[in-house]
């Protein structure tokens, strides 16, 4: 997950920047890469988007936060729909509807078991659970919900479950062994001195 607000630099120096990071993390290994910049109008996150689609290199998948529109003319890999997004049941009737389906995902933030099976019930392609841990940026969801719920999500629901919040590489194995498909972070791979070496001791130790 992306935030270009916390790089240094000008805007463009931000924006240069994050566009560096994304290619490091698609060549270090990263599956999926989600463009989370809130603040930018659909132009900015077009431009965003179609650059990054242009120049992470595959297998690495690019999702667009939030903007189903934005994700389908820059040819993304998928959306990612938040509580305040368009609901889940109207984006996947409206892919169906244009014959664009196929391997676009739609994967839904959850914060609570029911809202995990709900999703599974409206067919998204994955979820992200969270908080598991302690962190800032998720505080406004609540209390951490912890590996044991994690640990439920993922055994009631067939779909995959990527864990959020507060995840690092000390507790990131934990997440995988109570079920989850993967981690989602920002600091974790935003902040790294080299993302490479992130990649490569969670594939070492985790699997």
């Amino acid at each position: 997950m992306t935030d270009r607000k916390t790089l240094p630099g000008s805007v463009a120096e931000q924006t240069r920047l994050l566009l560096e990071k994304m290619e490091g993390a698609a060549r270090a290994g990263v599956d999926w890469i989600q463009i989370r910049e809130k603040d930018l109008s659909g132009r900015e996150l077009m431009w965003l988007v179609q650059e990054a689609v242009r120049t992470i290199p595959r297998p690495c998948r690019i999702l667009v936060n939030d903007r189903l529109d934005v994700a389908l003319v820059t040819d993304a890999g998928g959306v990612h729909l938040g509580e305040r997004s368009l609901p889940l049941a109207e984006a996947k009737r409206f892919l169906r509807e244009k014959n664009r389906g196929g391997d676009f995902l739609v994967g839904v933030s959850t914060h609570s078991l029911e809202a995990a099976q709900a999703a599974e019930k409206s067919a998204a392609n994955y979820v992200i659970f969270g908080p598991v841990y302690e962190t800032p940026s998720k505080a406004a969801f609540g209390p951490p919900q912890g590996i044991d719920l994690l640990a439920k999500v993922c055994e009631s629901v067939s779909l995959p479950v990527i864990a959020i919040g507060g995840i690092t590489l000390e507790n990131a194995c934990e997440c995988v062994r109570a079920g989850a498909a993967g981690i989602a972070a920002i600091r974790l791979f935003q902040d790294a001195a080299d993302i490479a070496d992130v990649v490569r001791a969670l594939r070492n130790s985790c699997g």
